[in-house]
């Protein structure tokens, strides 16, 4: 499915139309684009799930092109792929813009912001 993404220029809207049609990558791709970049720690945290379930659809997410990532130490940081063509991005900013006061993008907003210990100090202890 996600083998067609190979260039800024080839990202093709079904694509990026199914990997954000499950919630919860949505949700994931909805935080990373308010926040710039969060470790897996903190996405568990925010969405209230597991680790490997989290983890899983970051797979998908970056396998898709959507996202890159980066080590620090312990730590794996994901955010969006500045690559992307500009109207994915726009589809991005819009669905933010439309959806920072409704449920369950408010709630995952609030809980990533109220998340004791984030990077910086201990996260993921």
């Amino acid at each position: 499915m996600h083998t067609r993404i190979l260039s800024r220029m080839n990202l093709e809207a079904d694509i990026l139309f199914r990997l954000l049609a499950d919630p919860t990558r949505l949700r994931v791709v909805m935080l990373l684009q308010q926040a710039g970049e969060l470790c897996v720690c903190e996405l568990t945290h925010a969405l209230d799930l597991s680790q490997p379930k989290i983890s899983r659809h970051l797979a998908h997410l970056r396998e898709g092109g959507l996202l890159l990532t980066r080590r620090d130490g312990l730590w794996m940081y994901y955010r969006i792929n500045p690559e992307l063509p500009e109207w994915a991005g726009e589809v991005l900013q819009a669905t933010l813009a439309g959806n920072t006061v409704s449920q369950p993008f408010h709630d995952d907003q609030r809980a990533l912001a109220d998340m004791p210990n984030r990077p910086g100090a201990a996260c993921c202890a």
